[in-house]
């Protein structure tokens, strides 16, 4: 179960959803959308609610550049936005967890935001935990000359990347290659015949709890 949440102390502000596990483990993540929808998609609300379900305090939240534009891609130029976005709202998860006892703090993304997150982790190295990265989207699709791996070798932090079989932003192959450039612990989660949204009919319900709980095997 979920309820809004609104944090207007900063800019950008902080919409999006606050999902309160019934058994905390201590521990919390925060979640977001790729480039082309918002907090409210369905592998976002799957995943937040399966994470709450494994013990984690989850915070999905919309990027900036949705909160100032409903539809359309990211704005040219809004990345540095949508960072300081991120930022905020770990910043945000860390404040709420004050009260209880301070466990770690994760942040995930499908595709933009997960680039977008990995680009913060190297920028502001110890902010936190770990990453989740769903369908990291390596090079723009039929355009595998252009690889978003160049702050990959500043990666301190821990990345578990979730990957389809079918994804046309980089292939199997193409992800392990990329990955060998993080110095810090990683891992690759393959998810055999999903395409970039990870989620579909031809795809296992149970997708976000293997996700979960290989995640937390990672981390432990």
């Amino acid at each position: 179960m979920s309820t809004p949440f609104v944090d207007r102390n900063a800019d950008p502000a902080i919409h999006g959803f606050l999902h309160q596990p019934a058994r905390a483990n201590g521990d919390a993540i925060v979640l977001t959308h790729g480039a082309g929808a918002n907090c409210d998609s369905r592998l976002l609300v799957e995943m937040a609610a399966t994470f709450a379900a494994s013990g984690f305090r989850v915070l999905r939240f919309d990027l900036p550049f949705r909160t100032e534009h409903p539809h359309g891609p990211p704005r040219p130029g809004s990345a540095a936005k949508d960072r300081q976005g991120l930022s905020r709202a770990v910043v945000v998860m860390k404040e709420m967890m004050r009260e209880a006892i301070r466990g770690r703090v994760f942040l995930g993304g499908h595709s933009y935001g997960g680039r977008q997150a990995t680009i913060l982790a190297s920028e502001e190295p110890g902010l936190f935990d770990g990453l989740l990265l769903l369908s990291y989207p390596l090079h723009p699709p039929r355009k595998p000359a252009e690889l978003r791996t160049s702050h990959f070798p500043k990666l301190a932090t821990p990345a578990f990347f979730v990957h389809g079989t079918r994804d046309p932003f980089g292939t199997i192959a193409e992800m392990q290659s990329a990955l060998n450039l993080i110095p810090a612990s990683h891992a690759l989660y393959e998810v055999d015949g999903a395409g970039h949204e990870l989620l579909s009919p031809k795809i296992a319900p149970e997708l976000p709890a293997r996700v979960a709980a290989e995640f937390q095997l990672f981390l432990n």
